[in-house]
């Protein structure tokens, strides 16, 4: 491989690699490896797809056995490559959610309405130019359906919550989802001797929150022994962590009907969260120095003050 490029290997023929986007170790693409086939779970941005193929090569892999690409949900950062990575992968179909499709088909919309977010420097820097994929190559699965890499059985479940767009994929093999954003961002610099830290993360436009906890509900009733996050990588414990999600969306409810009519509403929300995001943190033992702890979740602090702010002007219509 041509540089160095973070990758966690599991149990099961899975493996979770880097995307390169933003930071080290913040969005996470998957390896799902059978004897006869792989599938791709999330593609990072456009420049993710080398990394992509450079560690199915350095696997003793092929493209061409690459079955499936699949994308949890049409968020750049799950599925701005998803395009560039099919060039590559002449065998593959693109698996994606009933409303997600049309996306992947032409995602010029997508590609206009993050430009007018980011401009166009910073959005090409982050994530280059959408490429179309052809209609005929593109496979919707709806809520409780199934496919097979290989020899495996990948079920999924339609989890709304943080977008609409969004589904879920249960492996039975490894007892585990790959979650996308339902069950939230667990950083691995966060890890202390207590295990995983985790809060959720919102959508300027879809969350949900009633919603999110009933999908984390289901999720839970298969009794799952992993969850491989996209931010990142696997968790386990899953119990605590359930159960810290639901509080901590419960809490997202909370800052929003506490400054719902408050003047500049969204510096408050932001600054309570994050305040409570520290006080959690150095609970749970982190014991980085401010300064880093800031810079790690100041980017989902924004994020999600803005999918609050939404959901508080939209989303309970």
């Amino acid at each position: 491989m041509s540089g160095c490029v973070t990758a966690l290997e599991y149990e099961g023929g899975i493996v979770a690699i880097d995307s390169g986007m933003v930071r080290p170790q913040m969005a996470a693409c998957y390896l799902l490896e059978t004897d006869s086939a792989i599938a791709v779970i999330e593609t990072g941005n456009t420049h993710s797809a080398e990394r992509i193929l450079n560690m199915i090569a350095s696997r003793g892999r092929q493209p061409q056995e690459v079955s499936h690409v699949i994308v949890t949900h049409v968020h750049l950062d799950h599925a701005g490559g998803a395009g560039t990575l099919m060039q590559h992968l002449p065998g593959a179909s693109l698996v994606v959610h009933p409303r997600g499709a049309r996306h992947m088909i032409d995602p010029s919309r997508l590609e206009a309405s993050a430009r007018a977010v980011y401009g166009d420097s910073e959005f090409d820097a982050m994530y280059g130019s959408l490429v179309p994929v052809p209609e005929e190559r593109v496979l919707v699965m709806d809520d409780q359906e199934s496919l097979m890499v290989g020899n495996r059985n990948l079920l999924f479940m339609d989890a709304p919550g943080h977008a609409r767009h969004h589904f879920t994929i249960w492996d039975e093999h490894s007892r585990g989802w790959f979650a996308g954003d339902t069950f939230g961002l667990s950083y691995r610099e966060l890890d202390t001797e207590n295990g995983s830290f985790i809060f959720p993360t919102t959508t300027p436009i879809q969350f949900d929150p009633p919603v999110l906890i009933s999908s984390i509900g289901r999720m839970m009733e298969k009794e799952p022994e992993n969850m491989y996050l996209t931010h990142f990588g696997r968790v386990r414990d899953l119990h605590r962590l359930a159960a810290d999600m639901r509080s901590s969306v419960l809490k997202f409810v909370e800052f929003a009907e506490r400054f719902e009519n408050e003047e500049e509403r969204g510096q408050k929300i932001e600054s309570a969260m994050m305040e409570w995001l520290f006080h959690r943190a150095r609970k749970h033992g982190v014991r980085c120095e401010d300064e880093k702890l800031y810079d790690l979740l100041i980017g989902d602090v924004t994020l999600n003050t803005q999918g609050i702010e939404f959901w508080l002007d939209h989303g309970r219509e």
